[in-house]
């Protein structure tokens, strides 16, 4: 897809065609983020998060630009979360902190300087969760589904995404969607807090149309820096070097090669623990 002319223009980058994986719309100050690969559920490979990545880059680096839309294509999945192909390809550790692994990617959105609405336009499943956390807003549509599997084949999340859970959700809802990878409704995810709004589909466009047209009429400058404050003030000091050990060590166990066999061979796994 061609970057818009005012696009390109505003920022003098040359007009060139994008993957169509990830589209990106630009109209006055909205910015629209759309991942377009919906009979993969939109989920990310690594050439996706790239994408990502360099599309919120040029957004945030547009002083035109007061909100940004992120949402998925089709009516079924906003994203299925990351290609788990990718992780037992050994890229569990190796990609795992660079620029554009996930969690980075994730981490760049929610330090976005303007603010973000996760236009949920279906369900929403792993590492996608944590991509609706990183906005400052979700909005959901009725019928859709949420499950984070980390535990069901040995992923030990990383450390940003369990923030983002604990901090913007509750500890109670981390627990259950970590510990026990429970399933959610859309009437439970609102309950929890992990939706701020939910429409039935008929009206999702037009909801997703008000409340970014009221973002962008707002101060841009004060909402920014209240944008910083609160998520400063929110901030917990926990052990991180300890988290990331445990996550490697997980990363590199027996169980999780153990799971993603299981998951690959459609059978229950066997883990030992180690």
């Amino acid at each position: 897809m061609p970057w818009p002319v005012a696009f390109g223009d505003r920022l003098g980058y040359p007009h060139v065609n994008m993957t169509d994986t990830v589209l990106l719309a630009v109209d006055g100050p909205r910015a629209t983020i759309t991942l377009n690969d919906p009979a993969k559920h939109n989920r990310l490979d690594p050439a996706g998060l790239t994408l990502l990545r360099q599309a919120v880059d040029r957004v945030d680096a547009d002083p035109a630009v007061r909100v940004t839309v992120i949402t998925g294509a089709g009516d079924k999945t906003f994203c299925s979360g990351y290609d788990l192909g990718s992780i037992s390809s050994g890229e569990r550790q190796e990609r795992a902190y660079d620029e554009d692994g996930f969690e980075k990617v994730m981490d760049r959105i929610e330090a976005m300087r303007m603010p973000t609405l996760c236009a949920l336009n279906g369900g929403v499943y792993g590492g996608a969760t944590d991509l609706a956390l990183a906005c400052d807003f979700r909005l959901g549509v009725r019928g859709m589904r949420f499950f984070m599997p980390a535990a069901r084949f040995g992923l030990h999340y990383y450390p940003s995404g369990l923030r983002r859970y604990t901090q913007k959700v509750s500890p109670s809802f981390a627990k259950r969607a970590f510990l026990l990878s429970e399933d959610f409704s859309d009437s439970e995810l609102l309950a929890a807090g992990y939706l701020d709004w939910l429409v039935d589909r008929a009206e999702f466009a037009a909801k997703v149309e008000e409340k970014a047209a009221k973002l962008a009429t707002l101060a841009p400058l004060s909402m920014a820096g209240m944008k910083r404050a609160i998520e400063q003030f929110a901030q917990a000091a926990p052990d991180e070097p300890s988290i990331r050990r445990s996550a490697q060590t997980c990363a590199a166990s027996d169980d999780l090669r153990e799971g993603l066999a299981a998951m690959r061979e459609r059978r229950a796994p066997a883990f030992k623990g180690r």
